[in-house]
């Protein structure tokens, strides 16, 4: 049976547009501009359509990873994962993918069985974080889990165990909370690879300003700092750092 839209499954569809915004934008999703989407024979066009400035950045994507031999370890996880995406389902459903965009003389990305994208896994080890934000979300009838939406890395849904959410007595939805995790890191970028993070501890978490427990401190310090007339040379020279 020849590919063509129309025998086009809708599941496939949606993998191709969830990968096409990673590529385009694997960071923070709420700040991206406008996408847009058509299909068209030929076997099977998948139109994106967004704002030219994205799709010069695109068109440089394409032209670095040919210059790097299909190495995609430079790129941010989420955008590498996409690419790993095209080349398993072209391996599985013996299908050739080829990734261009509208900028004159736009590279021209083939994808098929016999290629291959790489990921080097020693650039990506396990480290531990401290998340802060609200928790939206938490359990699972199978695989439990925390939302925590955050300002810095959005929606974070982390893996946790039924033993620790049923061990928690009160109840955290929609008041803020620390959460500690561990997850996989690039060490090369310090990106955070979101799909990996497991829960370890949930932390009591009040955010507001105290205006009397910071004057407090602000007092007490005072003392350390009597007699100091450059504070630079005062640190060096407790640093260890002085002449």
């Amino acid at each position: 049976m020849d590919l063509n839209p129309d025998n086009y499954d809708i599941r496939d569809i949606i993998d191709i547009l969830q990968n096409a915004e990673n590529l385009l934008f694997p960071g923070l999703k709420k700040e991206r501009p406008t996408i847009g989407y058509s299909i068209e024979k030929g076997s099977v066009r998948h139109i994106i359509k967004t704002s030219l400035q994205a799709i010069i950045g695109f068109n440089a994507i394409l032209a670095q990873v040919e210059n790097e031999s299909y190495s995609i370890d430079f790129l941010e996880f989420q955008s590498a994962k996409a690419f790993e995406f095209f080349q398993e389902t072209a391996q599985k459903q013996n299908v050739e993918f080829q990734i261009s965009t509208s900028v004159p003389n736009t590279s021209n990305l083939i994808i098929n069985r016999e290629t291959k994208f790489t990921r080097s896994e020693e650039v990506w080890v396990e480290a531990e974080f401290y998340f802060y934000g609200t928790i939206v979300d938490m359990g699972g009838k199978g695989k439990a889990n925390v939302h925590l939406d955050t300002k810095e890395y959005g929606l974070l849904k982390i893996d946790a165990s039924k033993d620790m959410l049923t061990d928690y007595e009160n109840n955290p939805l929609y008041k803020p909370y620390g959460l500690r995790a561990v997850g996989k890191q690039n060490i090369r970028t310090g990106e955070l690879d979101k799909s990996s993070l497991r829960l370890l501890e949930i932390i009591d978490y009040n955010p507001s300003f105290q205006e009397d427990y910071i004057q407090n401190l602000i007092k007490k310090a005072k003392k350390s700092w009597e007699g100091v007339t450059d504070a630079d040379e005062w640190l060096k020279n407790v640093r260890g750092y002085g002449a």
